[in-house]
């Protein structure tokens, strides 16, 4: 990837003055979502959501579809098959029979109640907006122009009416342990 690190990061440049810090709290290059704490004032540049995860995940066919009803489960290399309800196997790839999960952006680096205003740049970007102001404390300001809320709050509604119209039979989550993973 042309050394870019796809890493969330914590930079620290100091001024005479003050300390400012910037929190990268996005390892997508493309959905930004940035931090900036000077002095007594903390600004998120951003909140987007990083939706390729989504590829390892099967697809939530709007008709059922027997092909992918019909996939073979994953078999471990021991022969073990306790995860074949959970991961398909389709093409020589594995992909994940559950509801898709998305990439949040990384909240353990620093307290999100303590952001005063997060700036959208534009509808792309906002779209992890929900999950920050309902699930993180952030009682900040929001800044946005009304085409962006608008077109934002469009897609936002989209996606979930998307997900809901395609239910999946289970939830998946015996795949995310680190042993399965290896």
């Amino acid at each position: 990837m042309g050394g870019q690190s796809t890493l969330p990061c914590r930079a620290a440049v100091e001024s005479p003055d003050s300390l400012l810090q910037k929190y990268c709290l996005s390892g997508h290059p493309t959905l930004p979502c940035n931090v900036l704490k000077f002095k007594s004032t903390t600004i998120m540049l951003d909140c987007g959501l990083d939706m390729t995860s989504t590829l390892n995940f099967l697809p939530l066919p709007l008709v059922q579809s027997p092909r992918l009803s019909k996939l073979p489960g994953w078999v471990l290399k021991d022969g073990n098959t306790f995860l074949d309800k959970e991961l398909k196997e389709c093409s020589g790839h594995v992909f994940v029979d559950s509801v898709p999960e998305f990439c949040l952006p990384e909240t353990e680096l620093l307290d999100l109640s303590t952001v005063d205003v997060i700036l959208i740049s534009n509808y792309h970007c906002m779209m992890a907006l929900p999950y920050i102001t309902e699930y993180t404390g952030f009682t900040g300001t929001v800044y946005a122009t009304e085409p962006t809320v608008q077109i934002g709050r469009l897609l936002m509604e989209e996606l979930v009416n998307f997900i809901e119209r395609v239910p999946k039979a289970q939830s998946a989550s015996l795949w995310k342990n680190k042993e399965v993973q290896r």
